[in-house]
């Protein structure tokens, strides 16, 4: 099992011990108690382990919202301070370090202190505890030879970490990490790692461009992958054909079915009044649908076609291409566990390289008028209406070698630059896209297994204060430094910034060594390594334990550097293809900060600075792109569209994208009168004629990104021109 309670020692009530979250946790009473097991299903929601105990009081040491609904699962109603009369009563508190769920009859009330979060029954007696892992880390480990055939059951395990069938498993809650796969002479599987009999079978050719696709679909649906000739999804009685065009039906379906799970869910322990459910053209019996078994519900879902569920759907957030490799197979749960869409590419479009990369033809840009694009600077110092570089304006890779080296600087990094293999992946419809395999992407984020292996490394740990550490080693680039008074512009989170300049060789090397969260580099990079103030420091040389966590290196051609700081410790950052000018740099270095201080991944907050500047697509992320450094304050990362109209009222639009615990099927509404829905991430949130003192309330509630008049600005800082006026 993976919950043990038992009771404390020292103290009247019991222990919580998660052994796949590798945490523990305490649950007090008001007297000594013996846990005794009861059983799960007395739960309305599903839960690992359940106990029960005779107390009068239920207290945990930590401030917590405590939800109470009714013995049929009717929400009654949910907060930090309150009471209620005698009755039947399920009742859920969270957060807590595994779900925590409560059932008694009695009336109770809840109070809390800054510390604690306590329920006390008005009649002591039996209480049932139910606890379910977060299962945010894996259940254990499948060893697998790597062939395509032997590596469908490893495959066919993925959908071991779904709580439920039901519909629910669309909440991220209840999907929880696929178990790992690693290369290995024979099959084993953990005791923990337990099939489900989901009744989906998923039929592949044996050959890694069938497989690596269907990754998420088998995790989704807890599915049997087999070998045969015709690639198809099969149910009891039904067959549903994925050719032609494997790997875009296989989207299809994944998108299809888990918008119709969202609109399906609400018959059941949620009947939330959500959007997406009555504004569906979808004439179908959900409360039914609700109730069939997962294979007998996918194949009625998939009975619709997909034209008539397209206009329905949101933008999906992740496309990952995993090359056909079987060095690759490591990755699929990481691939299957975000529920990417998957695309397995055995040619990819080389990049023809003459000294780096000239992305003035990488990206389109909202903002083709800007001067930031106007000075944008590709390989060789020419921009890109084929003017020259002018004198105002410096790359930050070449000013300082050439200063030392002359012009021999500049074929030295054209020599290097060639030497990486960049590659061109096709486009995507989604919002984010990933990369698995040889090559540097263009336009991608170049995920990578030990960046992977650190986000379970990096667990549930509850920091105080979140380390940054903004390094400026050039004195030109000494405006971008400025960036330290935009980290730390959160109430409720606690930031510890440290600025320092011209850094020696020794303290580039402490400094890289040392605990921060997150490191913002602003300088040079050139093939000698990154510039300090005597030397250069070469991370692809040098053997350190970098304990940097994430990073922005803010300089010209830095993703060798970076890929460095991955490989030797951290998890994730945004690291430059190509030289880049300067003033251009300065301003995405400062939307970068923002975003990152605001609670966005990196991979999220590198999108966004794209829609503002076309020197963005200068830039991609390396390893773990889900890295984020805090918590926005709405959970998801939340992104602002406003446009004022004649009778000064406003229309608002959002964009909200998956971002860590708050993954894709969570639910999200906004503070606004005109808003009484709920929205399933990542569909968007439209309000219109809202008025100006609405939105002066509305915005202060958080400082969010705002795209305004065509261009990105800030919701304090619209607040602030509102106060001028």
């Amino acid at each position: 099992m993976s919950i043990d309670i038992d009771p404390l020692r020292e103290a009247d009530g019991i222990t919580v011990t998660d052994h796949i979250e590798n945490t523990q946790f305490e649950v007090y009473t008001d007297r000594p108690v013996e846990p005794r097991r009861r059983p799960e299903s007395d739960h309305y929601f599903p839960v690992d382990a359940s106990v029960a105990v005779e107390t009068g009081s239920i207290e945990i040491p930590r401030v917590a919202v405590v939800e109470t609904r009714a013995g049929d699962g009717t929400l009654l109603t949910h907060g930090d301070c309150y009471t209620m009369p005698d009755g039947t009563y399920h009742v859920g508190i969270n957060p807590a370090p595994t779900k925590l769920y409560l059932a008694f009859d009695s009336g109770f009330s809840v109070s809390t202190t800054d510390r604690t979060t306590r329920i006390d029954l008005d009649t002591p007696g039996a209480v049932g505890l139910g606890f379910r892992s977060l299962h945010q880390t894996p259940a254990g480990t499948i060893t697998t030879p790597t062939d395509p055939e032997s590596l469908m059951g490893a495959v066919s395990l993925l959908g071991s970490a779904l709580q439920t069938t039901s519909p629910e498993r669309s909440f991220p809650t209840l999907r929880g990490h696929p178990p790992l796969v690693e290369p290995g002479d024979e099959f084993h599987a953990p005791e923990r790692v337990e099939p489900v009999d989901s009744g989906v079978r998923i039929v592949v050719p044996p050959e890694y461009r069938y497989l690596y696709p269907v990754v998420s679909l088998a995790y989704y649906f807890a599915a049997e992958v087999v070998p045969g000739d015709a690639p198809r999804i099969e149910g009891d009685g039904w067959s549903y054909p994925l050719e032609p065009g494997f790997e875009a039906r296989t989207a299809q379906v994944l998108r299809q079915s888990f918008h119709m799970d969202c609109l399906a869910r609400t018959e059941g322990f949620y009947p939330v009044d959500l959007h997406e459910r009555e504004t569906t053209d979808l004439d179908l019996d959900w409360e039914r649908l609700y109730d069939l078994p997962l294979a007998a519900r996918l194949g009625e879902y998939l009975d619709v076609p997909f034209e008539a569920v397209e206009p329905e759907l949101p933008q999906w957030t992740l496309t990952t291409d995993v090359r056909p490799d079987p060095a690759n197979v490591e990755m699929l749960p990481f691939v299957a566990g975000e529920l990417s869409i998957v695309r397995s590419p055995e040619t990819v479009t080389p990049v023809d390289d003459d000294g780096g990369v000239g992305v003035g033809f990488l990206g389109g840009s909202d903002r083709s008028s800007s001067a930031a694009t106007r000075r944008e600077v590709p390989v060789g110092g020419v921009a890109p209406d084929g003017g020259a570089l002018g004198d105002a304006e410096f790359v930050r890779g070449a000013a300082s070698a050439e200063a030392t080296r002359g012009a021999d600087a500049s074929a030295d990094r054209g020599a290097v630059a060639a030497q990486t293999d960049f590659v061109r992946p096709e486009p995507v419809d989604t919002v984010e896209h990933a990369w698995v395999g040889d090559g540097v992407p263009l336009d991608a984020n170049k995920a990578t297994l030990d960046a992977y292996h650190r986000r379970l490394e990096a667990g549930q740990v509850e920091q105080s204060r979140i380390s940054v550490l903004v390094v400026c080693n050039d004195e030109q680039m000494r405006e971008e430094g400025n960036v330290a008074d935009l980290y730390g512009l959160r109430d409720m989170v606690q930031f510890d910034i440290e600025v320092r300049h011209d850094l020696t060789r020794a303290e580039m090397r402490e400094t890289l060594e040392s605990d921060v969260d997150f490191l913002h580099y602003i300088g040079h990079v050139d093939d000698r390594g990154m510039q300090c103030a005597e030397e250069y420091l070469d991370l692809t040389d040098e053997d350190l334990e970098i304990g940097v966590s994430a990073f922005l290196l803010n300089a010209c051609q830095s993703y060798q550097q970076g890929e460095a700081l991955v490989h030797r410790g951290s998890r994730g950052g945004i690291v430059t293809l190509s030289d880049v000018a300067n003033s251009p740099a300065t301003t995405l270095g400062r939307i970068i900060a923002r975003l990152m201080n605001s609670g966005f991944n990196l991979r999220t907050a590198l999108h966004v600075a794209k829609r503002e500047l076309i020197t963005g697509h200068q830039y991609i992320v390396v390893g773990d792109g889900g890295t984020t450094i805090c918590q926005s304050r709405s959970g998801a990362a939340l992104v602002l569209n406003m446009d004022q109209r004649p009778d000064s009222s406003w229309d608002i639009s959002t964009e909200i994208y998956p971002n860590g615990p708050y993954g894709l099927g969570s639910m999200s509404s906004l503070n606004l009168g005109t808003i009484s829905k709920n929205y399933y991430v990542p569909n968007g949130i439209s309000a219109t004629s809202i008025s100006p003192d609405e939105v002066y309330d509305f915005l202060q509630l958080e400082t969010v990104p705002v795209f305004s008049d065509g261009g990105l600005t800030w919701s304090d800082e619209l607040l602030s021109s509102r106060d001028r006026d």
